[in-house]
């Protein structure tokens, strides 16, 4: 959820910076309806229990799902600000499957939001996750809404998104690969 404040974010700095909402529209963003698939089979997999799920088909379709997603942004990666959200996905993705398609969650940061939430989940703590520097580390404070704990491929992520957001605010239109 740390990723949904880069759109705000990302809109307030595109208003400072003399930029126009409506030119967000001119944004032409190739293969996104392979992201949102990518991004409805995680919400299926995490939002919510639509059945029981037989062993090891959540580890394998998610990093599926976060594949998806990643080839959609690398498709785009000319559009400015993407080639940040593409390093930071490619730090998660490489967190996810170097970890068996879960990505694990530092156990003090999970605590301070809650724990671990009772239904489905992306996150597993482990006592020595694989390329750890790039798993979930940090923790958005309790207060706030939507609080979960996020990783420097998230950070990256956001950044690349407020700032896709801000620049295409501000640009003329931008057609990924033309």
């Amino acid at each position: 959820m740390f990723i949904l404040y880069a759109i705000p974010i990302g809109i307030v700095i595109g208003y400072l910076v003399g930029g126009r909402l409506e030119r967000l529209g001119g944004l032409r963003l190739r293969w996104a309806p392979l992201a949102l698939i990518g991004l409805a089979i995680q919400v299926l997999l995490f939002a919510g229990p639509i059945g029981t799920w037989p062993e090891g088909v959540v580890p394998a379709v998610y990093q599926a799902s976060a594949v998806l997603v990643f080839i959609a942004v690398l498709r785009n990666i000319e559009v400015p600000g993407v080639a940040v959200i593409a390093i930071g996905a490619a730090c998660n993705l490489a967190a996810i499957i170097a970890n068996g398609g879960w990505m694990p969650a530092d156990a003090d940061a999970l605590a301070s939001v809650g724990g671990l939430p009772t239904g489905p989940s992306n996150s597993i703590v482990v006592a020595d996750p694989a390329l750890r520097p790039l798993t979930d580390l940090f923790a958005l404070p309790a207060w706030l809404p939507f609080a979960n704990v996020f990783s420097v491929g998230d950070i990256l992520i956001g950044i690349g998104i407020a700032a896709t957001i801000a620049l295409g605010m501000r640009a003329k239109p931008v057609v990924a690969g033309a």
